[in-house]
């Protein structure tokens, strides 16, 4: 694979310019046609704040809900990974009824509007599941320690039971993409390999363990990382039933200072910084795999 540097052309100068133009343009519309004030000046006091105890800068509203955008991208992937292994193996299995399972779980989820399932696994999980687990009194009878780890890797004690049914509603939103992502890949594997497998006296486990899956993780990573990136996008749904995320921040935030557009495009600009790194990270990553197979 030949690898091509990129150089900035004259195209691409000209295509910012008209970027630049456009935004400039934009800007006076709004403050003209609207007759709307720009005030950019109070924004950056709701990213960061100084707090007067501690003595040093603590995320503000729209940070603390980036990084619980966060919280529940990463978590969410994981979560979903998991659960999209689990389904796309059963898609391939020779048991019916697993694939009955499989295929179940797939349709389900992918021809029902993303709000309906929201809502059917949020008030289902947190009103049935979460007391039967006792979630909250596990948490509320933790250790500071544990508190302090469970608030940094998830969310706050009180809001623990709300952030872990829609962690696990996202997660089952977005397995039931996974899935499918798994099933395309264990079946893009040439059938030899299969044949090869059996010639050797492997099982069938062995055959997807050591041969299948090892080579099918590889086709699966680039479709499983742009995944990751429209869960980034998708945890934004959950705003509706209160998680405290970007978009719930961004609004709330808007609805206490009246600056729309301010608040929007920094929402806007938060969400690119995630979804742009990630394509980086991913496209770095797709380079890295090609010249080890090289």
């Amino acid at each position: 694979m030949v690898i091509l540097k990129r150089k900035i052309t004259r195209l691409d100068l000209v295509l910012l310019l008209m970027l630049a133009a456009s935004g400039v343009y934009l800007s006076y519309r709004v403050k003209v046609g609207l007759n709307y004030n720009w005030n950019w000046s109070v924004l950056p006091q709701f990213l960061f704040r100084y707090d007067q105890e501690s003595a040093r800068w603590v995320p503000n509203l729209l940070m603390q809900g980036f990084f619980n955008t966060v919280r529940l991208s990463i978590w969410g992937t994981l979560l979903a990974s998991l659960i999209g292994l689990l389904m796309g193996l059963w898609r391939v299995s020779h048991s019916l009824f697993y694939r009955l399972i499989g295929r179940s779980y797939v349709e389900i989820c992918r021809n029902l509007p993303p709000l309906v399932l929201i809502f059917i696994f949020y008030f289902f999980v947190s009103d049935q599941i979460m007391p039967i687990l006792g979630v909250e009194d596990f948490v509320r009878n933790s250790s500071p320690a544990t508190q302090s780890l469970l608030a940094f890797c998830l969310a706050p004690p009180d809001l623990i039971a709300p952030f872990l049914s829609a962690l696990i509603t996202l997660a089952i939103f977005e397995g039931a993409y996974i899935t499918e992502i798994v099933r395309a890949g264990i079946q893009s594997i040439e059938r030899g390999q299969w044949e090869a497998g059996r010639a050797l006296g492997m099982g069938r486990w062995q055959l997807m363990r050591h041969i299948i899956l090892p080579q099918a993780i590889k086709r699966i990573l680039p479709p499983l990382g742009g995944q990751f990136i429209s869960t980034i996008k998708d945890s934004a749904i959950v705003s509706v039933i209160s998680i405290q995320e970007l978009t719930f921040q961004g609004m709330e935030l808007m609805s206490a200072t009246f600056m729309t557009f301010e608040v929007w495009i920094t929402v806007t600009l938060l969400y690119l910084l995630l979804t742009l790194t990630c394509s980086l990270a991913l496209a770095r990553l797709e380079t890295v795999l090609h010249r080890r197979e090289r």
